[in-house]
């Protein structure tokens, strides 16, 4: 956490530069990573590096078509600012590359337990089946087994026999 005057010494410029694009066009942006602590303004890493960048683009862009003079020290404090800027830029970016990392190793174990889970759950199912298609088999035999033991089996009777003997 930084101080306005802070990234304004960092940068090179005075402290009213940052804290009018701090509140003009990077407010919304910066907002969230601002605290105020006894009546002092605090911003983290990411609010500094985002208003670090836009005094970046805005001098590049403004100082791109204009000749340096040769061994002016105010621009050699400028492209340590840049140096500073770009830097902290990286290391942010890597920063969140290792947050990035880790969830997505979370995810991959995740996903490992979910499949292992899954093909407990199949072989369950299919240990179900193969019992409840068992039972069925022995209800029907059972059922079958029945109905034969509680009839005589008929006596084959001719055509004749069935007209005239009843």
């Amino acid at each position: 956490m930084k101080t306005i005057r802070q990234i304004a010494d960092e940068i090179g410029v005075s402290k009213q530069a940052v804290y009018k694009r701090y509140k003009g066009k990077l407010h919304t942006v910066c907002a969230p990573y601002a605290h105020t602590v006894q009546g002092v303004l605090y911003l983290s890493e990411q609010a500094e590096t985002l208003i670090k960048q836009d005094f970046l683009q805005n001098d590049c862009s403004n100082g791109a078509h204009t000749e340096r003079s040769i061994g002016a020290v105010p621009e050699q404090s400028q492209d340590a600012g840049v140096v500073a800027v770009l830097q902290a830029t990286i290391d942010t970016l890597q920063g969140q590359l290792e947050v990035k990392d880790r969830q997505i190793e979370q995810q991959a174990q995740t996903i490992t337990r979910l499949t292992d889970a899954l093909a407990a759950a199949q072989q369950t199912a299919a240990a179900a089946q193969a019992l409840h298609a068992g039972t069925i088999q022995q209800v029907l035999a059972c059922e079958d087994g029945v109905e034969q033991q509680g009839k005589e089996p008929e006596k084959k009777r001719g055509w004749f026999r069935k007209w005239f003997r009843g």
